[in-house]
């Protein structure tokens, strides 16, 4: 057999058949990159806007144009957008202007006028604000948050073997996650606005985050400055100097989105594997998913599939609170919520067996030095986290890499109700997954002139649509019954590692359950 038909086969877990595949039937790496310009083009595609409703139709008609019919879930939501953000120092020399690294996502609106104030620092980001913000502008530090990674992932397995997230994981999305000032105190003690200081991070990582994206409409206008700039406006505080803080944005009280998904019919149509990535995003990275779906489904329209394949293209992700299940976290459950006929096997209903998420792809790993405030390229690939929800589907990812030279990848199991990415509300009702989701410090930075894409890698992109492809096609090979269900999650502390620190990490936690 020559390498070329090697590489064009694979044989499903425990020998059952063998699959034929040929790569070259996916899209090629110059049609998905033009894919991924065509998307860049529309600009950042937050939840809603006019760049993401383009993206969206653009999607639509692709898929249309390979006769496979679109099924709409139209959604209502209230729209926050920014128009412009600034910041002003008012001293003894004039006005000097601070750059803004980027506005507080649905925190509130100045108008175009601003707002000005005695700018005093608040340590406290709870009752802090409460004595002194009536009428002032506060100011806010927040620190980079970084945890033990055996608190936030329980590892499988990897390729090559030994590799792992570092010991520490940290970052701007896990810091504003966790970290965040806490507006609606600001709002309740009277503060006119709030500027945030990110501190131990460096300028370029933190320049552009979109962050968070996780909480409701605020009602108090904040803006984010980097540590550099910081110390600027910490300086002016020591001066008793006034700011004006402007964050002009948009306000749509009833903006319609649309989640839409295909559902193309296997042999068996009473089974189904989910397909799943969402169509929100700020940069090429985040979220390129829905070109990969797009490329899959060409080959499994020309391919008839044993089980029905159901691709689902999420809206909003990047206004969880407003379009997620109620409890959930992800906005895929709300796509659950709203279509059990289509995965929970009840009565007449089909029985998703499994579930393919595909978010992130293309990834490349830039690292931050934050003590010599440099944010640089460290590897080609950013490890490629990828949850599977039990060890079949571990096994069927691993056999799905097989022949693959760019490859980085880490799979983990859910650990302390932490599963990052679309895949978590598949595993939350028991379907077993396979969950691609790299976290790299760029995914949620807004690029308007590059959308990022000096950090993405067509050649790993191709790489990953071809193996998502494969691992779909060993898990239509397999039966039902070997695929079992999700694992549930661990608790506590999940570690291979022996070091000392870590069981000292280990026994403190666990002493606290």
């Amino acid at each position: 057999m020559t390498k070329d038909a090697e590489r064009n086969k694979i044989v499903c877990i425990g020998g059952i058949e063998m699959i034929e595949f040929n790569p070259k039937e996916l899209m090629s790496k110059k049609e998905l990159l033009k894919g991924v310009e065509t998307m860049n083009s529309f600009g950042a595609r937050y939840t809603g806007c006019k760049a993401h409703k383009e993206f969206i139709e653009y999607l639509k008609n692709e898929i249309r144009a390979m006769d496979i019919d679109v099924n709409s879930d139209l959604k209502t939501f209230m729209r926050w957008e920014k128009k412009s953000a600034s910041l002003t120092l008012h001293t003894e020399d004039g006005d000097e202007d601070i750059p803004v690294s980027s506005a507080y996502p649905y925190s509130g609106t100045t108008g175009p006028d601003g707002v000005r104030g005695q700018l005093v620092e608040v340590y406290e980001k709870h009752i802090g604000f409460i004595p002194k913000a009536r009428d002032k502008v506060c100011v806010v530090k927040v620190s980079n948050l970084s945890v033990p990674t055996v608190l936030v992932e329980d590892r499988r397995n990897s390729k090559p073997e030994g590799l792992d997230l570092p010991r520490r994981y940290g970052g701007p999305v896990l810091t504003t996650f966790a970290n965040f000032p806490f507006l609606k105190v600001a709002q309740f003690s009277g503060a006119k606005a709030v500027i945030c200081i990110w501190e131990g991070i460096s300028d370029d990582c933190v320049e552009g985050q979109y962050l968070p994206f996780i909480l409701d409409y605020q009602g108090m206008p904040a803006i984010w400055v980097n540590p550099t700039q910081g110390k600027r406006v910490l300086e002016a505080i020591r001066k008793g100097e006034e700011a004006t803080v402007v964050l002009d944005a948009d306000i749509e009280e009833y903006c319609q989105t649309e989640t839409f998904y295909s559902i193309i019919e296997g042999e068996n149509n009473k089974e189904a594997i989910i397909v799943n990535t969402h169509t929100d995003g700020v940069n090429c990275v985040e979220e390129n998913g829905p070109i990969a779906l797009l490329s899959m489904m060409r080959y499994f329209k020309k391919h008839k599939p044993k089980r029905s394949i159901i691709f689902v293209f999420m809206t909003g992700h990047f206004r969880l609170p407003a379009l997620k299940a109620p409890g959930a976290i992800q906005v895929t459950s709300r796509w659950l919520h709203d279509h059990p006929e289509l995965w929970d096997g009840e009565l007449d209903h089909i029985k998703a067996v499994a579930g393919l998420t595909v978010e992130h792809l293309g990834c490349e790993e830039f690292t931050d030095n934050e003590g010599h405030n440099a944010y640089l390229k460290t590897n080609p690939i950013d490890i490629e986290m990828c949850y599977t929800g039990n060890e079949k589907l571990d096994e069927i990812y691993y056999e799905a890499l097989e022949g693959r030279d760019n490859v980085r990848t880490v799979s983990y199991r859910g650990c302390n109700v932490l599963h990052f990415g679309e895949g978590q509300p598949l595993f939350n009702v028991g379907i077993p997954t396979i969950s691609l989701v790299p976290g790299p410090s760029y995914l949620c930075v807004v690029d308007e002139k590059n959308h990022c894409m000096d950090k993405f890698d067509i050649d790993l992109m191709a790489a990953q649509v071809e193996t998502f492809t494969k691992a779909a096609l060993i898990i239509d090979g397999t039966p039902t019954n070997e695929l079992g269900v999700s694992d549930g999650y661990t608790f506590g502390v999940v570690t291979k590692f022996e070091a000392p620190h870590i069981n000292k990490i280990k026994a403190k936690i666990e002493s606290l359950l």
